[in-house]
């Protein structure tokens, strides 16, 4: 009985460890959606790097506010 344990336990183990490495080698093989889907992610991460920049920027309001009005006076 305790060799009939330890051996579906081996083959059991075995079978995760085989499904791990498909799993993992199909992550180069990745659906569309999820392609986009980190496409947008990364395009979302640069819109908010920019973002931080133009809140933390040291010139203060008064600069970015005279880049505004050169905006509207094109």
């Amino acid at each position: 009985m305790v060799i009939a344990i330890v051996l579906i336990t081996a083959v059991t183990r075995m079978q995760r460890e085989k499904y791990r490495g498909l799993r993992d080698a199909d992550d180069h093989a990745l659906p569309a959606d999820a392609i986009a889907s980190r496409e947008e992610i990364l395009q979302l991460k640069e819109r908010i790097a920019v973002l931080e920049r133009v809140i933390t920027d040291n010139h203060g309001s008064a600069d970015l506010s005279r880049q505004i009005e050169e905006l509207r006076d094109r």
